[in-house]
């Protein structure tokens, strides 16, 4: 039985250096380590007291487990499969939701079967999901989740990686993610601006030259392939190399090997390889304007970055996380009106344009509120649509507490999209974890 093995197995988990946790096969916490209690303890839950309470109840305050709530459930996976499993999943702390990487190991007996669950939580230290960090990745919409996920997968290995994405989604900052959480994350982090190199430099720049290599060659300088050396080479907007550059860029990835401008002795490279681009690579190589074996080769572990229209409901976070990080914008709040002006706008510049308009905006917020009249003109006009009053008007032929209201409108939505929860989250601009508890309450 487990529970006689439950001192051995303290043990264990105490020489875990992570959150670790031993779950009984009906959720129950059955033991915890140090780094455990040192998260999950406040004033109002000692240890002995986290002991029977189950994990999804610690973990999410849910009161059913996690694949009852609208999530992927580890443990439902582990039942499944036998299997150790990883999902991302939001944590509820004493110092708020953070993102973890949840690890689930079956537990089991000299005859096979399985007598619990070894679980190890794995803090995302790259990305926040409150607007408390003053720098790195921000947001808990389901598109950026998955984002984060895919990252965590491919951080710790050496695979090249090809971030797809929108201008302005943050490329750069994934990459430096990627970066920090290898275990090059302490070797330098080179980035290449390929779309603002000239085609007659990118050799002298990416490789470096010797003294003497042309005109102007008065000294011996470093390229950027040195300059990575043991680190992380970023190639951003790869696409708009030249084809004739594209391939001596294949030589270096295929080989690992360079010659700088006017060397003859070839040079050893050492570097992990992430690039980025908004372009649609495939189509470039249909169209002969991108090598099909260089592709291949930088496209071993694509990673999609969501636009912010496809994680509309991070804007609020996002919107308080750049206030807080921009000059003179401690002070300043984004309006109730403003942000559901922001919320309607199609934003084609993805992040770095709500970054300018909140710019903009701190600098014409006198009073420390950014309301609608501080946002451009363009912002401000959208398809017309009825407004609230007329749609209700329509609808509701009698005045309802909001609840009752709430709760038709909520039930007959989820009727018409046949149950599917998924989907209604997503047409309605929030997250399906959202969605779940409005039912909850209602039901």
């Amino acid at each position: 039985m487990i529970s006689d093995r439950l001192s051995e197995l303290q043990a264990l988990l105490d020489a875990i250096p992570e959150p670790a946790t031993l779950i009984s096969l009906d959720y129950r916490i059955l033991a915890t380590n140090r780094a455990y209690r040192s998260i999950y303890v406040s004033e109002d839950c000692s240890p002995q007291q986290l002991l029977q309470k189950t994990c999804y109840a610690v973990s999410h305050g849910y009161d059913r487990p996690c694949d009852l709530a609208g999530e992927a459930c580890p443990l439902r996976r582990c039942q499944e499969t036998g299997q150790r499993q990883r999902v991302l999943h939001l944590h509820q702390t004493p110092r708020g939701e953070e993102h973890v990487d949840v690890e689930l190991t079956p537990v089991c007996s000299a005859s096979g079967e399985t007598q619990a669950y070894l679980e190890i939580l794995h803090r995302v230290r790259e990305a926040a999901a409150s607007a408390g960090a003053d720098e790195g990745l921000v947001g808990r919409s389901p598109a950026f989740q998955q984002m984060l996920a895919l990252m965590r997968r491919a951080a710790p290995s050496d695979i090249s990686v090809l971030l797809l994405g929108e201008t302005g989604t943050g490329k750069e900052l994934v990459a430096r993610a990627l970066h920090d959480a290898s275990a090059r994350g302490r070797k330098p982090f080179v980035t290449v601006e390929c779309s603002g190199l000239p085609e007659t430099l990118f050799e002298s720049e990416l490789f470096g030259h010797e003294k003497g290599a042309f005109t102007g060659a008065v000294g011996r300088k470093k390229g950027l392939v040195e300059a990575a050396h043991g680190g992380t080479l970023f190639l951003d907007e790869i696409g708009e190399i030249p084809l004739p550059q594209q391939v001596k860029l294949l030589r270096l990835i295929e080989t690992g090997t360079y010659r700088s401008v006017g060397g003859t002795e070839p040079q050893h490279a050492s570097f992990r390889l992430i690039c980025a681009t908004h372009r649609d690579l495939p189509d470039l190589v249909k169209e002969g304007y991108f090598r099909a074996d260089l592709y291949y080769r930088i496209s071993a572990f694509p990673i999609h970055l969501p636009s912010l229209a496809e994680r509309r409901e991070d804007l609020p976070l996002l919107a308080e996380t750049l206030l807080r990080r921009l000059p003179g914008g401690e002070t300043v709040r984004l309006g109730s009106t403003a942000l559901a002006c922001l919320q309607a706008y199609a934003f084609p510049g993805n992040i770095r344009e709500l970054r300018n308009l909140l710019e903009r905006g701190i600098l014409l917020a006198d009073e420390g509120v950014i309301e609608v009249e501080h946002l451009p003109q363009h912002c401000q006009i959208h398809e017309t649509t009825p407004d609230a009053g007329q749609l209700l008007n329509q609808v509701v032929k009698q005045v309802l507490p909001l609840d009752q209201l709430e709760q038709h409108y909520l039930t007959r939505l989820l009727h018409a999209f046949d149950g599917d929860r998924r989907a209604l989250a997503a047409r309605l601009g929030i997250s399906e974890r959202t969605l779940y508890r409005k039912l909850a309450r209602l039901s």
